[in-house]
């Protein structure tokens, strides 16, 4: 699997603390290795958010994604649960 990032995701990216830009680091390794690992919830999404997916990296913070090809992942939303779904 590869990862592919959105501006949107990038400009929300530069702006989380060093401790979870450290946290998504972790979980996108194991993402990539493993996309349905238990440890990232990977469900998907509805509403606004139909076709897409979401990932944990910690208790509060997700990936919202979608796959843009067999083997691509295409990350365009990093955020708090209540930032990103409300």
């Amino acid at each position: 699997m590869k990862i592919r990032l959105h501006k949107h995701f990038e400009k929300q990216y530069k702006k989380l603390q060093p401790g979870e830009k450290k946290k998504f680091r972790e979980r996108s390794e194991i993402f990539l290795t493993n996309p349905f690992n238990r440890l990232l919830n990977n469900h998907p999404l509805h509403g606004r958010f139909d076709g897409y997916r979401s990932i944990n990296i910690t208790g509060d913070l997700r990936v919202v994604y979608r796959i843009i090809a067999s083997d691509t992942a295409y990350f365009v939303a990093i955020g708090r649960h209540r930032d990103l779904y409300d």
